[in-house]
């Protein structure tokens, strides 16, 4: 539908940004921190940098919540690092770990700022991977459990807004590039006993957040890329929507319903997948009853049909960010990834279509009916400092209007959006592109190649997003 009147946002709505530890602090072997899987899976990605710097937020914080002040951020979500909490398997509570993010906390709460916080964003510690095994062994969710419950004993009198597992889909469907695979000699099955894992560490936090945080609202981070039929021939619809199916539905029907929807069980069945389903398993997810859906979403795709006898091809990301590098997957009798010519592409083929927004909004809204908030929506682009001392990024500015307009359209519609919190507020390392790729409104002052001062540069989009969430969104 089209409206007369230009998007009105609701009078409390959250503007914020987002970040997450291991791609923002820094600081890796400072202060008790042991080291992550996702630290040495940063490593690999050469010749970017890897997490041992990234934006030094564990130093700058201070100057890094100044400036969200400055900017008019009445929220922001970032994460806890796992390691930096409980550093070993004696479960010792680090309290140089709760020192820092107890000083994040207070300085957000005294600017204003509603801190929303991610227990889980790739960083699970070397030592639980290593002496528990990891996510594919269930004694990780008893340490999961007891981590969680931390957490919450430590900063549930002042966070209220909780969220479990950072894109969980995106962890399985991107197995092989987050190392969430490693050990595993049958991806393809193996997969499904890591993400009913995942599954009950989840509905273990849902629980003991209800219990240990008063007033505490807690939910999932699907990332969420909405596709589109190629054509409007039929078996390009099934094809779709078996993509939405087996990279996100499945994982947010487990959510909010609680239980398997039909469509992953004929799948497994199919298969011939066992993803280890034990008695009393499906009760405590049923005990997990979410609040709201948080929703990370970038881009949108396009499905096909994939005949049967086809050769299978996996999804191969841009890394380089050199146009026309993404290999687009295959999978015979279930579908196929196709390009979408109705809409631009950045620099890592990802597709700049600010209506998915909207149609995401709506989509979750017409299945789920529960309160929504955007975690992650951001424009990633090669940046440099210019020769005026600035950093002039016009298409993130472009971008981000976009994509609010799109968000204020969907309210319109009538989806409950209480919060957008595009990635990132700084720039920070992307998952696989190190410094390369900024998404930041805060320029900061260091490169793949070097360690420079790490200053602080405000872009131009931090001018215009301060202007704009000061409105209310009426700023346009």
């Amino acid at each position: 539908m089209n409206y007369q009147e230009k998007p009105r946002f609701p009078k409390n709505f959250m503007w914020g940004a987002s970040s997450a530890a291991w791609q923002v602090e820094g600081a890796v072997n400072e202060d008790g921190r042991t080291p992550a899987i996702i630290d040495l899976n940063s490593q690999t990605k050469k010749p970017y940098a890897d997490n041992s710097v990234a934006a030094d937020h564990y130093h700058h914080y201070l100057e890094d919540v100044s400036l969200m002040a400055e900017c008019g951020l009445s929220s922001y979500r970032f994460s806890i690092a796992w390691s930096r909490i409980i550093p070993d398997e004696s479960r010792r509570v680090n309290p140089k770990g709760i020192e820092f993010y107890n000083h994040l906390i207070n300085a957000l709460i005294a600017n204003h700022i509603t801190p929303i916080v991610t227990l889980y964003h790739y960083d699970m510690p070397c030592w639980v991977d290593e002496k528990k095994g990891g996510w594919s062994d269930r004694r990780v969710i008893d340490e999961f459990e007891y981590y969680c419950q931390v957490c919450f004993e430590n900063f549930g009198d002042r966070v209220k807004y909780w969220l479990t597992l950072n894109e969980q889909n995106m962890q399985i469907v991107y197995g092989d590039w987050l190392g969430v695979s490693k050990g595993c000699s049958d991806w393809f099955k193996e997969k499904w006993k890591i993400n009913h894992i995942m599954n009950l560490c989840h509905a273990k936090a849902v629980i003991a957040c209800h219990r240990m945080v008063p007033g505490g609202k807690i939910g999932p981070v699907p990332g969420y890329v909405p596709i589109y039929p190629e054509t409007c021939n039929p078996a390009d619809q099934i094809a779709a929507m078996n993509a939405e199916e087996l990279t996100q539905k499945v994982w947010n029907d487990l959510y909010v319903f609680r239980e398997y929807n039909g469509f992953i069980r004929r799948y497994w069945k199919e298969y011939g997948i066992d993803p280890d389903i034990r008695p009393q398993d499906m009760e405590l997810i049923q005990q997990a009853e979410i609040d709201f859906i948080a929703l990370n979403c970038y881009r949108s795709n396009v499905a096909k049909a994939a005949d049967k006898d086809s050769e299978i091809k996996e999804l191969q990301l841009n890394k380089s960010g050199k146009k026309g590098e993404f290999v687009y997957p295959v999978y015979p009798g279930i579908y196929a990834l196709a390009p979408n010519p109705y809409v631009q592409t950045n620099d890592w083929d990802w597709e700049i279509d600010p209506v998915a927004m909207r149609y995401m909004l709506r989509y979750i809204n017409d299945h789920y009916h529960l309160p929504m908030m955007i975690t992650e929506n951001g424009y990633g682009a090669h940046e440099e400092i210019a020769e005026d001392g600035g950093v002039h990024d016009q298409q993130r500015i472009h971008f981000l209007r976009d994509q609010i307009f799109q968000v204020g359209l969907a309210i319109e519609d009538g989806c409950e959006v209480i919060a957008y919190n595009p990635w990132s507020f700084t720039d920070l390392l992307s998952t696989g592109n190190g410094m390369a790729k900024r998404y930041g409104l805060v320029f900061v002052n260091t490169t793949d190649a070097e360690v420079r001062d790490l200053k602080r540069i405000k872009k131009d989009s931090f001018d215009w997003y301060s202007k704009f969430i000061k409105s209310n969104g009426k700023a346009w």
